[in-house]
């Protein structure tokens, strides 16, 4: 099995539970997704990271888990946010589209998780404009140096019937 870990959560402090989200559905057989949770007093959790990979999940969603405790099982409630998912790939000028990427996101004032340096997840309020971040990456993957996704597209789905 392939874990997918969160280095650097972008609300480490406030998480105090790790889960993980199966990957299958999304069509990533045989991988899961390491989770950062925030337990609440109703025996729910908070999402304290972005995801990289489980689709329809966003920073600050509320998730209840399985019975054992170990799987994220369903989605309760939306926060209001989404993830913008960017791949950049590797070209020669890799590093300058990086620091491209990192200082408009360091404009708009956003929180972002990177995953091995070429793998950023996004965290977009939903009241925040990121034109100017979608044309940077629009043409970054016109010129093959990178692929984008909203990752909210996809309603998460823990694999469980």
């Amino acid at each position: 099995m392939k874990f997918i870990v969160h280095e650097s959560p972008v609300h480490r402090g406030d998480s105090d539970y790790i889960a993980r989200a199966d990957l299958s559905p999304f069509g990533l057989e045989g991988e899961v997704e390491q989770l950062w949770l925030k337990r609440l007093e109703d025996g729910l959790l908070e999402l304290c990271c972005i995801p990289f990979r489980a689709y329809g999940l966003s920073l600050g969603d509320i998730v209840s888990l399985s019975e054992d405790g170990a799987k994220v099982a369903r989605l309760v409630r939306k926060s209001g946010r989404r993830v913008l998912r960017v791949f950049l790939l590797e070209t020669p000028d890799f590093s300058s589209v990086a620091r491209e990427c990192d200082a408009e996101i360091a404009r708009l004032d956003l929180l972002s998780e990177w995953s091995g340096g070429r793998h950023v997840a996004i965290d977009v309020p939903i009241d925040v404009d990121v034109t100017s971040l979608i044309s940077l990456f629009e043409r970054e993957e016109s010129e093959s140096r990178a692929f984008w996704e909203w990752a909210d597209t996809v309603s998460f789905s823990s694999g469980e019937a």
